[in-house]
This record gives C-alpha cells, structure tokens and sequence, in this order.
C-alpha cells in the first residue's frame, strides 16, 4: 500500500498519528482556529507547517489539544513550535467580518489567509473540523478533533490560542470593564453582567444575540473612532 494512501485512510478514520507528513510524503500544513464561540473580538487561525524531525520533538516536550495545556504549558510549547516549524502563520477575521459574513463563514477565512501566508506553500492541509475551507485551491483533508490527532494541527491550536490571548488582553486595557483578560471575550457571567451594565463596546460581536446593541448604543458606537484592532508583537506570527 502506498504511503499517501495508508494516511488518507487513518485520517477517514480518526485514528491517531504523530506527523501525516511522514506517512503521506507531502508537505503538510495542520491548521486550526481559536475564538468561534467568543463574544468579543476576532476569530483567529493559525497554519503550521513540521518536519518530521519538529513533528517528533514536539510530541515529545507535549504538544497536544491547546484546551489540555494551562496557559503557561501553552506559552512554553508556541515557543518552541515558532523555534522548529518549517513555517508558521496567523490569519484572522476581524469582528465586522464575523457580523457580515456569520462565524462559520469569517472562521475558515481566517484559516485559508493562514495558509496562504504560509512559505513554502503545503501540498495538503489537514482542517481541524468537518467544515472544509471552499475557496482554497491546494488540497485539504477535515478532521474531526485534528487537534488530538496529529501534531500538526495541534501545534496550530496552541499557535493561535496563545497568539489570541495576547491581543485580547491588549484590548482589555482599550475596553475596561469587561474583565476580557479573564475571560479573553467568552460569554462568562461576568462578561455578561458587563454588557448589560455598560452596553457594547466596538470589539463585541453584534451577530452574537448578547450583544445586539439598543438603538442608543449603534449611536454610541457610530461616535466610537477606537475600532481598530491592535495587533500583539509580530514576532509571534
């Protein structure tokens, strides 16, 4: 049986793995995305790209589902992914394209604008998900719990989750009162009882039922000129 072969099948099936670019002899880009669920601010992905020597080193120092890892775990092992990866990339939808296009749609645009920064270009991306990317032009494989199941695409979830937090607790000193570098814009009581209190701020997703805005706060928010989203220190993309 040949390689590319035997790989596809493991990935139909779920099976676990440690590096597809082993088995598939294709350069392989894992990608996954951080933030679907939030309330507040973008929607991030990351692209990795391992060899098989990277692929080895990482699941040996533990790099796995970034939902597993503490925050610290996390910090520790997107250094050493930056330090290892063939490549490395970020992409992101911003919160009006959330609102514009639906979550769904704003996260695999995140993923493919991952992707397409990435250098060399991969000759198979493997999706976290079932949802494949429609507008992409190289080839892709979904898989359901990627991030459990190659180290790829874990690398990607950790990537990006570390990249997100560090740009949500940035935006937490533009936006007080949110207590966003706790909860990094999930719907959390907290969150919750801010928006009612304080209302919307420029960076909550209006698409969200919790933060559809009053008729006084689109007023307020025509007269915010603080929408833009700043960005964490490149060096982490």
């Amino acid at each position: 049986m040949k390689r590319g072969k035997h790989s596809q099948q493991m990935v139909q099936m779920g099976l676990p793995f440690t590096n597809l670019a082993l088995l598939a002899d294709k350069l392989v880009a894992g990608v996954d995305e951080v933030g679907r669920g939030s309330l507040f601010g973008p929607v991030v992905a990351a692209a990795v790209i391992l060899s098989p020597e990277a692929a080895h080193s990482l699941k040996a120092a533990g790099v796995t589902d970034s939902k597993q890892l503490s925050p610290h775990q996390r910090q520790v092992l997107a250094q050493q992914i930056r330090a290892v990866a063939t490549d490395c990339k970020i992409g992101m939808a911003s919160v009006a394209e959330i609102d514009r296009l639906n979550i769904l749609q704003a996260s695999l645009l995140a993923m493919q604008r991952a992707i397409l920064r990435l250098q060399p270009q991969p000759q198979l991306c493997l999706i976290d998900g079932n949802q494949r990317i429609p507008t992409l032009t190289i080839p892709q494989q979904t898989l359901v719990k990627g991030d459990q199941h190659s180290i790829e695409v874990a690398a990607a979830s950790i990537i990006a989750k570390v990249w997100r937090d560090r740009l949500i607790i940035r935006l937490a000193d533009r936006y007080p009162g949110y207590d966003l570098a706790t909860n990094k814009g999930y719907g959390t009581r907290k969150h919750r009882q801010a928006i009612q209190q304080l209302g919307i701020c420029r960076q909550h997703r209006q698409s969200f039922s919790p933060c559809r805005p009053t008729p006084n706060q689109e007023i307020e928010l025509l007269e915010d000129n603080q929408g833009e989203v700043c960005v964490p220190d490149r060096t982490v993309e």
